[in-house]
């Protein structure tokens, strides 16, 4: 039975107050599920994170990051460092998301030296993929996803793996006026992704879990979910109600045959 991941990136939204009481209830609506099967995290605003810490229990939720600077310190203007992110004691950053990628013009280079930073500050590394409406309508979204793998994960080694997961969100498909993609074709892209995965790692490459994130909703979690290739779901609007969050997990969960 493989463990299934499920997680939501606030984004700029939920101030201190309205976080903390997020994770309070998020946990204790879920605190009942093994987490030797579910793996639940949730990345916060830069402003919530130490009071966050703070409430946390780290044996229920996983705390990350949505952005990390490359360097440990520097004139980086309105940067967060690594050294700073582990005094707050987060164990997950991401890299590498649509909108820091299309609204802040960061490249897959830019994603790379995101990824080895953290990797080699004891981070676990999320790095988030996807292709345009464009790239997919001009039939390249296989090229696309190779192409940001290949560059994002340039120089990783087969020891810093286990500390490495991947979000496939197709760039069309995010956000209030996004287009859900079909379980058939989310699976399609993730039977890819694994397979660039093992050209690069081998075996090894199996314990990468690949998640999809994409106008994910209850009523497709369970569908999606159970996609051989589809590790875990990354959730937008639907996470950000603890009750909506805890219904979702349960269900997929449940689709999954992993909750009764």
């Amino acid at each position: 039975m493989k463990k299934l991941y499920f997680g939501s990136n606030l984004k700029m939204y939920k101030g201190i107050e309205e976080t903390t009481e997020y994770l309070k209830n998020l946990m204790d609506l879920t605190a009942d599920i093994s987490r030797e099967v579910m793996e639940l995290f949730i990345l916060p605003s830069f402003t919530s994170l130490p009071a966050a810490t703070k409430i946390v229990e780290p044996q229920l939720l996983t705390l990350g990051a949505q952005n990390m600077c490359w360097a440990d310190s520097g004139q980086y203007t309105g940067e967060i460092s690594p050294a700073m992110l582990k005094e707050l004691g987060i164990r997950l950053v991401m890299a590498g998301h649509s909108e820091r990628r299309h609204i802040f013009h960061e490249s897959d280079f830019d994603e790379n030296k995101k990824v080895k930073s953290a990797l080699s500050h004891g981070f676990t590394a999320l790095l988030c993929i996807g292709e345009t409406g464009e790239e997919k309508e001009y039939g390249i979204s296989a090229e696309v996803l190779c192409a940001q793998l290949k560059i994002g994960l340039h120089g990783i080694t087969r020891e810093e793996i286990p500390y490495l997961w991947i979000a496939y969100e197709p760039v069309w498909s995010i956000g209030v006026d996004g287009t859900p993609a079909s379980s058939a074709y989310a699976e399609e892209m993730h039977g890819i992704i694994k397979d660039t995965l093992s050209s690069l790692f081998g075996s090894d490459s199996a314990q990468i879990p690949v998640l999809y994130g994409g106008s994910v909703n209850a009523g497709n979690a369970g569908e999606l979910i159970t996609q051989p290739s589809i590790d875990g779901l990354y959730i937008g609007r639907a996470a950000w109600d603890p009750k909506d969050f805890n219904t979702l997990i349960r269900s997929a969960m449940a689709a999954a045959g992993q909750l009764a």
